[in-house]
């Protein structure tokens, strides 16, 4: 079923939103979490995500256009679905918000008129009230509050977490000064407009304000203010300063500059003075795309007297942004699902152990001496790992909805860099297999997949899987887990460092080794016994040539 996206108001004194830029088109589907827009709000531009999921069927305002809160944003539904009685509704539906709006405003100034307990708001204190984060949110939980009372506030700190309906978000300030007051506490739920919290001047005393509720005589002027003029030209100028969302500075003349927030944050990024830009939105607003393409022109320099101070000069680094668009392989479109649905999937954890290889080291120089063989310490690790699992049957299985199944054949995977990704070539029945024949095999099968010549069947039915990143000089990482498996091994780097010896310090090798595992199968305890015995192997290889 279709569901109807309104302009929220993004922050405490928003009353309208411009759309400065919608990252999703028509058509496109749509996941939880997605961002939709940046909204311009009267303070700041701001990333809009979407809380539903499906196919964005309609948008209601755009790109530049200004709307108010509570009306139509967008539509997200299932692919063609007739929304046609969402659109005939929404104009209905919005005369009946600006009827409701006009019907608050009057009870509200009639409210404060009555009112006998108001207060006046001391030079520079601003009262912040909870905002109302998404469109359908009535209420929040302070979840985190990130600055204390008596805390110095700048503008654009995170001033708390605030759990909506939908999601918990962070909540920036649009003031600075001093947090004289938090008017909800963190895991307390307040409702949309009550007072959350005070800023100001250090010392200044708000005990009044706080008293009644954050109501000040301010705000009854500021609402009676906002009631639109009569006059033709007080709705002109009305329209202007909306249309700039306060964001106007002055050219040499004199005269303002209107300027999306967004665009003001790239021009003083790039350092474009905004009076030499010119404005393509309405009523000659600059926008984003204005300073994005604007190009700085060499002006010429003015005659001087002698001996007068030369003129300060700046200078803007002109260099070409540019971004290419690569089309995913097919490869990489299958690393990416297979590695998400893991990710999100399998609830893992993970383990860590440091592994002494002086013997390690010692015996493979002593193998590699017999002609004609040659052996990695990644293929000792591989051998080691299908022992382990031997003696470890739990970390050598596979999780189903309805059952956990146990294998009893061993077939460990080796995760192989190739140009277009990753693959996994395994080596079946590895706990069968000398080390001189598990490393024939991998150079066999990772040469294939170089080569782009590995078949299907090379690169299925593993039951346990090994990524080594030691030869690039990684120390210590963890990987993803290569579903249906349940264990995945991370091998790091062998490092020369210090190490404890019969309590003497000496010269030690080590590696690094990381059990992600799936919890689902595989517990703490049984991940922890798995290292264990995968250590003695590695630190005891004369024991994996029995």
């Amino acid at each position: 079923m279709a569901t109807i996206v309104n302009m929220p108001r993004l922050s405490d004194t928003m009353e309208e939103g411009v759309v400065a830029k919608w990252l999703k088109n028509v058509g496109d589907n749509i996941e939880e979490g997605d961002i939709l827009a940046e909204i311009e709000t009267d303070k700041a531009t701001m990333e809009f995500e979407s809380f539903h999921e499906g196919v964005l069927l309609h948008i209601g305002v755009q790109e530049g256009e200004t709307s108010p809160v509570d009306t139509l944003l967008a539509i997200i539904g299932e692919k063609d679905e007739d929304i046609a009685g969402l659109l005939n509704g929404s104009s209905d539906d919005n005369k009946a918000s600006e009827e409701k709006s006009n019907t608050a405003e009057k009870e509200e100034k009639t409210k404060v008129e009555s009112s006998s307990s108001e207060v006046s708001i001391p030079e520079g204190v601003q009262v912040i009230n909870m905002p109302r984060l998404s469109d359908t949110m009535t209420d929040g939980t302070v979840a985190t509050w990130l600055k204390k009372q008596g805390d110095t506030v700048e503008e654009g700190d995170i001033l708390a977490e605030i759990e909506t309906d939908k999601a918990t978000m962070e909540f920036e300030s649009f003031y600075e000064g001093t947090l004289l007051h938090v008017g909800t506490q963190e895991g307390e739920t307040a409702p949309v407009d009550s007072l959350l919290a005070i800023i100001g001047p250090a010392g200044t005393d708000v005990s009044a304000i706080v008293a009644n509720g954050g109501a000040t005589t301010t705000a009854a002027k500021t609402t009676e203010a906002s009631k639109p003029e009569t006059t033709e030209e007080a709705k002109e100028e009305q329209k202007e300063a909306t249309t700039s969302n306060n964001t106007s500075n002055t050219n040499s003349n004199g005269g303002r500059i209107f300027a999306s927030p967004l665009a003001k944050k790239i021009a003083a990024d790039k350092g474009i003075n905004l009076a030499d830009v010119s404005g393509s939105g309405e009523n000659g607003r600059i926008i984003k795309k204005d300073v994005e393409n604007f190009t700085p022109v060499a002006k010429e320099a003015a005659p001087s007297k002698t001996n007068a101070a030369a003129p300060a000069m700046s200078f803007v680094a002109a260099g070409e942004e540019k971004s290419e668009e690569v089309k995913n392989s097919q490869m990489r479109k299958a690393i990416a699902k297979s590695l998400g649905n893991s990710k999100f999937s399998a609830p893992d954890f993970s383990l860590n152990i440091e592994v002494d290889m002086s013997n390690a080291m010692a015996s493979r120089k002593t193998i590699n001496a017999i002609p004609d063989v040659k052996v990695s310490f990644n293929d000792m690790v591989v051998k080691a790992c299908a022992m382990a699992l031997q003696k470890h049957p739990q970390v050598n299985t596979s999780w189903t909805d309805n059952n956990t199944i146990f294998h009893s054949h061993i077939h460990v995977g080796v995760a192989v860099a190739v140009d277009d990704g990753l693959l996994v070539p395994v080596i079946k029945h590895t706990n069968d297999l000398s080390l001189t024949q598990i490393g024939a095999n991998v150079r066999d099968l990772a040469g294939k997949a170089r080569n782009k010549k590995i078949a299907p069947a090379e690169m299925q039915g593993s039951t346990f899987t090994v990524s080594n990143l030691g030869m690039f000089g990684i120390d210590n990482f963890t990987s993803i887990i290569n579903q249906p498996n349940s264990a995945i091994l991370s091998v790091g780097a062998i490092v020369e460092k210090p190490v404890v010896k019969n309590g003497q310090i000496v010269v030690g090798n080590t590696m690094n080794l990381t059990l992600t595992c799936d919890h689902r199968t595989v517990d703490g305890a049984v991940g922890a016994a798995f290292l264990q015995t995968l250590k003695t192997f590695i630190e005891n290889p004369v024991t994996m040539l029995a």
